[in-house]
This record gives structure tokens, sequence and C-alpha cells, in this order.
């Protein structure tokens, strides 16, 4: 048996998040579907559950196989099945007990916001509408304040998944701007339900006087939902980077 490790990219406007659903069309899914023709029935490990209308960068599998299709050809091979939305962009083996989940260091998602009065048709689907200015410099005198080892109970949505440790440790998390394209980027081991999207919508309360930089720590200690900003819609979010 051989461990194999696919990295891929999928745009989710026309998904209903990774994970398989009853009655909604998801990444995993129509991935599966495509996959099966080469490997069957193997059993794919992702390495996250990304919710409906969220896009990934790069998102990673691993499974155990048999068959000895060399590895260089799996991603053309798997490609050929799979709808224009998607497409594997690597593959490599990896030790036996790696797992797409359980092996991840951390994650980094990006945000992408379109800071105009006009919205562009062509980022309608991929990047939030904006209309009103954004004071990057603000956001990032807030986001400061975000990085570091804190329980984001208040950056998250509580629902059955989250259970247990809400501390998580953020690396890095910047907000930059190219032309009307504003970007935020956060890295960290691990992520909660929603998290990046509070964050998302906290910081833009920032930049509308709603919230000040400075809060934002008052704002993790309450360890309470309504204590942060509203949560982004999905359609700006990417998974980014994936890191073992």
């Amino acid at each position: 048996m051989r461990n194999i490790l696919l990295t891929m990219m999928y745009d989710g406007s026309c998904f209903h998040g990774w994970q398989v659903q009853q009655n909604a069309v998801s990444v995993q899914e129509v991935f599966q579907q495509g996959f099966s023709r080469i490997f069957g029935n193997a059993d794919i490990k992702g390495c996250s559950r990304t919710d409906a209308g969220v896009h990934a960068n790069m998102y990673c599998i691993s499974f155990h196989t048999d068959h000895r299709i060399p590895v260089e050809r799996i991603p053309s091979a798997i490609n050929h099945y799979l709808p224009a939305s998607m497409a594997v962009l690597s593959a490599e083996e990896v030790a036996d007990d790696f797992h797409a989940r359980y092996s991840c260091k951390g994650k980094e998602y990006i945000y992408k916001i379109w800071n105009d009065d006009i919205r562009n048709p062509f980022l309608e689907k991929y990047a939030l509408h904006y209309w009103y200015p954004l004071q990057t410099e603000v956001m990032n005198e807030a986001a400061v304040h975000l990085i570091g080892y804190h329980d984001f109970t208040s950056f998250c949505t509580l629902d059955n998944r989250e259970k247990g440790d809400f501390r998580r440790t953020v690396r890095q998390l910047t907000v930059s701007k190219q032309d009307k394209l504003v970007t935020v980027s956060i890295e960290a081991d691990g992520f909660l339900y929603n998290m990046v999207r509070i964050i998302v919508g906290t910081l833009l309360y920032v930049t509308q006087g709603k919230i000040q930089p400075d809060e934002i720590p008052m704002i993790l200690e309450q360890k309470r939902r309504t204590a942060a900003g509203p949560t982004a819609p999905p359609h700006g979010l990417y998974l980014n980077r994936v890191f073992y």
C-alpha cells in the first residue's frame, strides 16, 4: 500500500462546501466521482472543512492505495474526470502514518475585498464588494492585537462541531491593498468555525469606527460571540496554504 498526498485547488462558488451533504452538491462528492474512476472506493482524508461558497488555492487530500500508477501521472489522470471548477496540482508519496488533516501544522487563509464604488462583475463570486473607503492602517492596528496565543471564543460561531479548547495561535495577520483590491491574510496553527470571516467582519467594523483598535483585547477577554463584529460573507474567503 502507498500513502499519497494530493494538492488541489477549487472554485467553491458552485458548491456547498467541501464535506459531502445529503441535499446539496459538495466539492468532496464531485471530486470523489472523478477520483473513483482511477482509485475506486479508496478512503480520502481532506485537510479541512470549507463552507459553502469558500474557495481553495491549496487543498490537501491523503489516501492509501495499492494502485501502481506512477505518482507523476496521478494529477492528469484524475483531472481528466474532474469539472473545470477543480484541479489536482500535484501528487507525492508520503509516510504511511501521514494524514492530511491530523498531520497539518497550520493553515493560511486570505479574504479578498473589492473596495470601490462600482462593483467588479468578474469578482462577484470571488471577493466582497465593499464600497465605503477602507482604512487599512487602522485595520492593521487592530489586527496586531489578534496575533499570538488567545482564546478565540468571541470569534467563533458555536455549533456541534466546536467543542473543548478554543485557544489558537495566530502567527501573522495583515491587511494589504493593491489598487482597489484589499486582502486580509491570516496564518494560524488552527481555526475555529467561521473564525476568519468573523475576524474580517470585526476589522470592517474597526474601519467604520464601530470598534476601536484598542478594544480588540477586551473582545477577546469577553469570550462572547456578540462582542465581536459580524460574519463576513463566504465568497471572499480562500484556503490559501496548508503547512506540514
